[in-house]
């Protein structure tokens, strides 16, 4: 996923009160112009929003339908967008203040700084042109609502701020500054300095199956947290300074700047099936989609329909990248998935003994590039930084006092790895041979799924893979240039398939590479548990015919593999404490339902189970550094306990599950109440959506929160719906966008969006689809020019000034 956008999507629960600002707050209707004249188009552009809230865009030229396209994300969803571009510009401090100062810095570490021109001559004409009609349409909605405050979403007034205007040099120069998987690295290189490495397995099983080593050169001893350096850095400090980092601390498990959209590494991904004619109930190819993101705040797709002359695709885009990311042209559908490839490294340098800006580097020792940049700040003087260049990429951390730095090398920062141009390239495709075109322009680990209008179907892995000199990537490397990168590979290294023989296929952030890839072309080893592939694939496999409602009912299952895992394990001699936990939940069908009562019961067993098992099998040094348990090493060690759980390993066994039913079924009642009928699982995983800043009170008062459903599904379910960080049982993260696609009849096709168009409580389309999101009622995704006029709700002309 592209996840550099979503900003703020996550709970606020964490952000503490500041005072309101700024104009008194306005809350009453919004105000709808229906005729713009504006700056940027070349014709006019006409905007029909349908009564879901999707807007129309028809336009003369495909330049002008994603100048409308920048212009309706920015009305329905300006602060969204606008807080993460200037979280990613590093420009926080001047709108916020001091406390802001140091998380710019790191924003602006993370710039590209190699040869914008370049980057720019690398895109097509077509493409950089869709790409800067955008970024036009975006200022010229900022405009209107400059000029009448009227328009102005309600956050500008409660802190006093006014949006950005966008540039397309900004956006391309704005990277990733997330650490990916380093700090599963250094977690890994103070394993292996304890001699057990092999204990990493109980986190994150390695899928393919590898054997780890420790890196030559490296001295794993060495490796404290304190090698991640800034991006250590905490939460944004809405309201308040987050806590200062304690260098004994682990390292926070989210980037520095994504804080608050963090979800369990292990939950992200998503699921897609794509069916050919010969498998369709329709005869024509159906492709679904419902991509994994964090719910709590902010949705992190929006719906539009661009047409023009060569161009006409409709579905959900990122907010602030132009593009659509997932749903159909007039030629073929498209979809997307997680793919797993290791894009990042940490690199330890070694600094000089008298001169701690050098660093030992292929022999000899090499100067720091330098930078200094001046953050201006609100209400206080200008803060100076000087970051730091290595020949790997940007030095995260510097300790000369032991001699020492580090790097974080990603590939983000590499030439050609600007995300804004790969949704414009994919969406003005016309079939799979200009497709594999317009993925050479695509960075990130995706599997791409495809079904066109002849019945064709195709999946393709994309994204750009380093090459590294030596070593995998799953522990620090030296940074003395043994290890350094030597180039990149794209898509056409990696798998795919066309039309292939079974007639359907499914990805679901699985290990899904050939059982004959080559080993020394493994391009990472964080593939996830197999659950969700695996019942999609059990369904798929017993439906010869296919249909669009066995899609929806697809992607709202919730068979739970791990728990019919589970309770095959079910003690047949419980003690008298856990003796009520084994007859409710004997002779469940394992299906987490939001009414379920065995479904709540098992989660509270399950979490419980999880703790008690890592104490056992986790040796006491070790216990800071493994702190979860993967479900397929705990459901092992059900099934087969082994020698980590001491002399009598079944015994162990036997007590740790009898020990963890009796408590889970004290803690059902303490949470549920007494009368084990009138459990529910919905009732403790609550879908509540708040304001990302909700913890300010003008914040809270002006945005209504969106709640009062439960839900069923867990992290492991094909309907994902994994748990929130924290003690708590709400829902943290899921598919808050899903897609049904009947190819060729497209006004069949489906879709739901969480929990609406519009981030305004104005609007009516704040929340509008909540209760069908929790209910699983699709709605319909409108396409023909017929069906979208006979729904039309408003329209609006956009005019060139």
């Amino acid at each position: 996923m592209f996840n550099r956008r979503c900003f703020l999507l996550g709970s606020a629960a964490t952000l503490a009160a500041v005072p309101a600002a700024g104009a008194p707050i306005r809350v009453g209707p919004m105000t709808v112009a229906r005729n713009r004249t504006v700056a940027g188009l070349s014709a006019p552009v006409e905007i029909v929003d349908d009564k879901f809230g999707i807007p129309h865009i028809r336009a003369a030229t495909a330049a002008d339908a994603y100048f409308g396209q920048g212009y309706v994300v920015a009305r329905d969803r300006l602060f969204q967008i606008d807080l993460a571009y200037r979280r990613d510009l590093g420009r926080l401090a001047e709108a916020f203040g001091p406390k802001f100062a140091k998380h710019d810095a790191v924003a602006r570490l993370f710039r590209f700084r190699g040869d914008l021109d370049a980057e720019l001559a690398r895109i097509p004409a077509d493409i950089l042109a869709c790409a800067r009609a955008y970024v036009a349409g975006v200022n010229a909605r900022i405009d209107e609502v400059v000029a009448d405050p009227a328009l102005l979403p309600l956050e500008y007034g409660i802190l006093g701020i006014a949006p950005l205007k966008w540039s397309l040099d900004d956006l391309v120069r704005q990277r990733e500054a997330s650490e990916g998987n380093t700090d599963d690295s250094v977690r890994r290189a103070q394993l292996a300095a304890l001699g057990l490495l092999d204990l990493d397995s109980i986190v994150a099983p390695l899928r393919p199956a590898w054997k780890m080593t420790v890196p030559e050169g490296l001295d794993a001893a060495a490796v404290t947290d304190a090698d991640l350096g800034v991006l250590r850095i905490g939460r944004l400090p809405f309201g308040g300074e987050p806590p200062a980092a304690d260098p004994a601390a682990p390292a926070p498990r989210v980037s520095a700047l994504d804080q608050a959209t963090s979800a369990d590494r292990g939950n992200a991904g998503s699921n897609a099936w794509t069916i050919a004619p010969s498998r369709s109930a329709t005869g024509r190819p159906i492709l679904a989609n419902d991509p994994h993101l964090g719910i709590g705040g902010f949705s992190p797709r929006h719906v539009a329909h661009l047409t023009a002359p060569g161009l006409d695709v409709i579905g959900g885009g990122s907010p602030g990248l132009p593009g659509i990311m997932q749903g159909h042209t007039d030629r073929f559908a498209f979809g997307r998935t997680n793919f797993h490839i290791d894009q990042s490294d940490l690199f330890i340098l070694e600094l000089h003994p008298e001169d701690p800006e050098q660093y030992r580097h292929g022999g000899g020792w090499k100067r720091f590039e330098t930078v200094t940049e001046t953050i201006p700040v609100k209400g206080g003087a200008a803060e100076t930084v000087t970051h730091r260049y290595a020949v790997q990429g940007p030095v995260i951390a510097h300790d000369p006092a032991r001699r020492r730095a580090s790097v974080l090398t990603t590939v983000a920062m590499q030439p050609g790895a600007a995300d804004c141009f790969a949704m414009i390239a994919i969406n003005l495709a016309k079939d799979w041979a200009s497709l594999r075109r317009a993925f050479a322009f695509h960075p990130s680990p995706t599997n791409f799924h495809y079904a066109d209008i002849d019945g064709n179907t195709g999946w393709q892995v994309i994204g750009f893979v380093p090459v590294r000199k030596a070593g995998d990537g799953l522990l620090p490397v030296p940074g003395d240039g043994s290890h350094d990168w030597t180039g990149m590979r794209n898509f056409s290294a990696l798998p795919s398939a066309y039309n292939p023989a079974k007639g359907w296929f499914a990805s679901a952030n699985q290990n899904n590479l050939p059982a004959d890839w080559p080993r020394d072309r493994i391009p990472a080893f964080s593939f996830r548990d197999p659950y969700r592939y695996e019942r999609i694939a059990d369904v798929l496999k017993t439906q010869p015919k296919h249909s669009i409602a066995d899609s929806i009912a697809l992607q709202h299952d919730t068979l739970s593999t791990p728990a019919r895992q589970f309770l095959a394990q079910l003690p047949a001699n419980p003690s008298a404490a856990a003796r009520p936990a084994v007859d409710l939940l004997r002779g469940w069908d394992a299906r987490l339902d939001a009414d379920s009562a065995p479904a709540a019961l098992f989660e509270i067993v399950w979490r419980d189970l999880g703790k008690r098992m890592l104490a056992a099998i986790v040796p006491a040094q070790a216990k800071n550094l493994v702190t979860e348990i993967a479900p397929s090493i705990l459901l092992g060690q059900l099934a087969r306990p082994d020698a980590r759980l001491g002399a009598d390993p079944r015994g162990t066994r036997d007590a740790l599950l009898d020990a963890a039913l009796a408590a889970g079924w004290a803690s059902a009642q303490q949470l549920l109440g007494p009368d084990p009928a009138a459990w529910r699982w919905g009732t403790l995983h609550q879908v509540r959506l708040r304001h990302p800043l909700s913890a300010i009170p003008a914040i809270a008062k002006a945005f209504p929160a969106i709640e009062g459903e439960g839900s069923g599904g867990d992290s492991y379910t094909v309907m994902a719906r994994w748990l929130g960080s924290g003690p708590g049982w709400n829902v943290g993260g899921g598919s808050s966008y899903q897609q049904v696609i009947d190819v060729g009849a497209w006004d069949n096709s489906r879709i739901l969006i969480l929990p609406g168009q519009s981030i305004d409580p104005r609007s009516p389309h704040y929340r509008d689809q909540y209760g069908s999101w929790i209910a699983g009622d699709t709605l319909p995704l409108l396409y023909s020019r017929a069906a979208v006029d006979k729904a039309a709700a408003a329209r609006i002309m956009l005019k060139p000034s």
